[in-house]
């Protein structure tokens, strides 16, 4: 019999979807608490902020402008960079930093340097700039630069955007717990309704036994059967 109960598949409806999340919602709060508890500490872990600042250096007419751009970046000026500001980095790192760009076809060129602290960032792009600025003097005898705009502390970073792992953790932990859920219901067993005993049976329920209780044993002990006098077949 027990083996006969155990292959009928339950006929599960909505109402009873709910009643089973309804009996185990506690079960789901707390996966879903520590999924997304999870999710935000791996986040935040992996999240470094990242600042931007740059320098802009007007060039005159006569210049080649694709040799200043690789001037700029070559260990010659970056040497000189990484002693001024005491940088723990090599020039081939510091120059991972930099990007040097033309603006619109002009003769400005942007120098851009992402770093992990703003007030750094800065300092990198302006003494970039002048130390730039002295070695085209010193090697080509060119002296036809200005620095148009030095670099200033930009506070807001650029990867500022939350991470969505706490989100993803949410969602995942909600998912898991209802899932769980439904698996601790598969292996109960217990019969809980009139449609369980017809499934598992078979057979009709005509009737039920209401559950007994003590307020009922009471009720029925106060209140005795009184069958009246004079019948003959009821003794006295």
């Amino acid at each position: 019999m027990n083996n006969a109960k155990k292959g009928i598949a339950k006929e599960i409806n909505i109402k009873e979807i709910f009643a089973v999340i309804k009996k185990r919602l506690w079960i789901i709060a707390i996966i879903t608490a520590l999924s997304s508890l999870a999710g935000y500490m791996y986040g935040e872990k992996d999240i470094t902020l990242l600042y931007q600042s740059s320098a802009r250096i007007i060039i005159g007419k006569e210049a080649d402008m694709n040799t200043l751009q690789v001037i700029l970046k070559d260990p010659v000026v970056l040497e000189k960079v990484v002693e001024k500001l005491d940088l723990n980095r090599s020039p081939e790192s510091l120059a991972n930093q930099i990007s040097v760009g033309i603006l619109d076809g002009s003769k400005v060129v942007n120098i851009s340097v992402i770093d992990t602290d703003p007030n750094r960032a800065a300092d990198i792009a302006n003494t970039t700039a002048t130390e730039f600025k002295n070695e085209i003097t010193r090697l080509l005898d060119f002296n036809d630069m200005e620095i148009f705009s030095p670099a200033k502390i930009n506070p807001n970073p650029i990867n500022e955007e939350k991470s969505n792992s706490g989100i993803i953790g949410i969602v995942f932990g909600m998912i898991a717990g209802v899932g769980f859920v439904f698996f601790l219901d598969s292996l109960d067993d217990t019969v809980r309704s009139k449609k369980d005993v017809e499934d598992y049976l078979g057979l009709p329920v005509l009737g039920k036994v209401s559950k007994m209780s003590k307020k009922n044993i009471k009720k029925q002990s106060i209140h005795p059967i009184d069958f009246p006098r004079g019948d003959p077949g009821v003794p006295h």
